[in-house]
């Protein structure tokens, strides 16, 4: 599977933004999807993950309220709704496929995309 993130940017405290993840190659409808963010100096950290088909998702706590994850798997595509944004919300946030079902762990996703900045300005 390969995929590619885009919709990052810069913003200001209190806007939203919507990441896509674009997928080619194997079945997308196969895998679960996850995303996570690497700030800068820091390790990369769970965000969100969404079942294989759409139906169940898991959020990390510090998050939950702000993000929506959701797909599309006629269009192979992955999408993060991120609302009122913050400073510490900026990363580069990547997308991810796993073949299980082990949302939090990054080890469990054998794809990954490039990543896509998101910079949020105070």
């Amino acid at each position: 599977v390969q995929l590619v993130e885009s919709g990052g940017g810069l913003v200001q405290t209190g806007d939203s933004l919507r990441l896509s993840c674009a997928a080619s190659g194997r079945t997308f409808s196969s895998y679960a999807m996850g995303w996570f963010r690497q700030a800068p100096g820091k390790e990369r950290v769970f965000v969100a993950a969404i079942t294989a088909s759409g139906t169940s998702a898991n959020y990390a706590d510090s998050l939950k309220g702000r993000l929506t994850i959701s797909r599309d798997n006629a269009k192979n595509t992955l999408y993060l709704q991120m609302n009122s944004l913050k400073p510490e919300d900026t990363a580069v946030y990547y997308c991810a496929a796993s073949p299980g079902w082990r949302p939090k762990m990054s080890a469990a996703y054998d794809y990954w995309g490039q990543g896509t900045q998101v910079t949020v300005s105070s």
